[in-house]
């Protein structure tokens, strides 16, 4: 249950509905529909096209409007715009000034439910993934990437959260008679820098250091708690597109996350 390799993890719900795909279009004032990639938005006309693209520019952050197209361009301006629930900027479905080529705009549905929601969480699409890694300093060339790169990595990054869901249910499901109606994701936010004692405890023995790490805030029937995912790399793709190790467990921050740990451990031990 700690550790896990990716031909392990497959969903522990069996009531979680199908993946579906948002089908997105741009607004007509959407450089998307401009031949050349370079141009900006534009916020500054108003024309009856471009009020569309303009009104749909102004909306809430992220998940509030993940079922519909979220317009251009969602800018960051100050801190105070990073959305606390997965301390992201508002979605950006533009095309960068030096894009070589266009990407999807498709968001995939998740299985991973919302706290505080009737809906689930939703991937980001093809562009919005290109513009995150621009904001945390890539720099993407043509002969580096090509569309069906793209394709893959958004692949890749769903599984991984698909996989580190499942785990999370595992340690969940040792709490199914506290919240039978099962565990949400409140909220959730990226650590890659910030190596947990236990990964650097792996390294002095030889281990190598994960790739990334996650912290994870479910909400158990009311109650929050923090799961610690570290990411390990596990070689090859395979054909369902995971190649991660995911180590998942509650973190130290409770006596009951403590015995859950302890009761794994000795289960794992004398198994």
């Amino acid at each position: 249950m700690g550790a896990s390799t990716s031909a392990s993890t497959t969903p522990q719900i069996s009531t979680v509905p199908e993946q579906t795909k948002t089908s997105l279009s741009p607004p007509p004032g959407c450089p998307m529909h401009q031949k050349d990639m370079s141009a900006g938005c534009p916020m500054n006309k108003e024309t009856p096209e471009t009020a569309v693209a303009n009104a749909s520019c102004s909306g809430p952050a992220h998940q509030e409007r993940a079922y519909e197209f979220v317009g251009c361009p969602m800018k960051v301006q100050n801190k105070d715009d990073i959305d606390p629930r997965n301390m992201m900027p508002p979605p950006n479905q533009c095309p960068a000034p030096d894009q070589p080529f266009p990407l999807g705009l498709n968001r995939e549905e998740s299985t991973i439910p919302r706290a505080d929601a009737d809906k689930k969480w939703v991937y980001p699409s093809e562009q919005m993934f290109w513009n995150a890694m621009l904001r945390k300093g890539w720099k993407w060339k043509e002969e580096d990437v090509n569309p069906k790169d793209m394709e893959n990595i958004i692949k890749i990054h769903n599984q991984n959260n698909e996989q580190a869901w499942s785990e999370i249910l595992k340690w969940e499901a040792l709490h199914a008679t506290e919240c039978p109606c099962g565990p949400t994701l409140a909220r959730f936010g990226g650590k890659a820098k910030e190596y947990s004692p236990r990964a650097r405890m792996r390294s002095w023995m030889g281990y190598e250091l994960p790739f990334d790490r996650h912290d994870w805030i479910v909400d158990r029937c009311g109650k929050e708690v923090r799961y610690v995912i570290d990411y390990y790399d596990g070689g090859e793709v395979d054909k369902n597109y995971q190649f991660s190790i995911l180590d998942v467990r509650p973190a130290f921050d409770s006596m009951g996350a403590v015995w859950d740990r302890m009761k794994v451990a000795w289960w794992r031990w004398t198994s």
